[in-house]
């Protein structure tokens, strides 16, 4: 069984150091970042979201534990947001660490976050999915979510 762990302190500072990295990756291979200036973009807005780390106020940082109880197999943080006066969840990250991908992890956080959410009052998950990234695609239908907009870009 896979459980959520809160995000410990310890954990955070490596844990926010790749996925600041990983996000200006997946932005430049987007298109929608410069290569020159993806990791300090990127740096500023995760301090913007998360000014306080693990305390910050309506922000969720989990760790995924695999079936052993022990492992740490990635992670998931979503945070309380609210969009034209409705308050929803927005999953912000979500990373299952090489070793344990395709083994249900992903989706197993996915509906553990959805009874905390529901605790929380809040009818909604949103979230936004890279269009190279297929295979979260693929997963997000999987799991019931719906397109509700869509960006595009050509590049000259």
């Amino acid at each position: 069984m896979t459980t959520l762990l809160p995000m410990r302190t310890a954990v955070y500072e490596s844990y926010l150091e790749h996925s600041i990295l990983s996000y200006a990756k997946e932005n430049i291979q987007s298109g929608r970042w410069r290569e020159e200036n993806a990791i300090e973009q990127s740096r500023i807005e995760f301090h913007k979201l998360l000014p306080q780390g693990v305390d910050t106020p309506d922000q969720y940082l989990f760790e995924i534990i695999g079936k052993d109880n022990q492992s740490t197999v990635g992670f998931i943080w979503f945070a309380v947001v609210s969009d034209k006066g409705v308050r929803l969840a927005f999953v912000y990250d979500l990373e299952i660490k090489a070793p344990y991908q395709r083994q249900g992890y992903a989706t197993q956080a996915f509906k553990a976050i959805e009874t905390l959410v529901s605790d929380l009052g809040l009818s909604s998950i949103g979230l936004h999915v890279f269009g190279h990234n297929t295979g979260a695609q693929a997963l997000y239908r999987q799991l019931g979510y719906e397109v509700t907009g869509m960006n595009m870009l050509k590049k000259l």
